[in-house]
């Protein structure tokens, strides 16, 4: 059975994003022109504000260099007891 998505996908698929680009040291501007789009868009797939296509989440996988996948995994923290 497949795990149940706890947030919003969007907000799992920018918040991913969000932390490969920090990790790489890349600014949004640096993504976007890796992209040929424009840095607003970045900033608002980022925020989950925009529902990505699956060309999209190809390009900026290539533009962080990592698997398309790892853009929709959701990290569920452990709940300390």
């Amino acid at each position: 059975m497949l795990p149940i998505l706890r947030m919003d996908i969007r907000k799992v698929f920018g918040a991913n994003a969000r932390r490969f680009r920090v990790a790489l040291g890349l600014s949004q501007e640096a993504v976007a022109e890796r992209m040929g789009v424009d840095r607003a868009f970045v900033s608002s797939m980022e925020r989950g504000l925009q529902n990505a296509t699956l060309l999209t989440i190809w390009q900026i996988a290539q533009a962080l260099e990592v698997r398309p996948a790892d853009l929709l995994e959701e990290k569920v923290s452990k709940v300390r007891s």
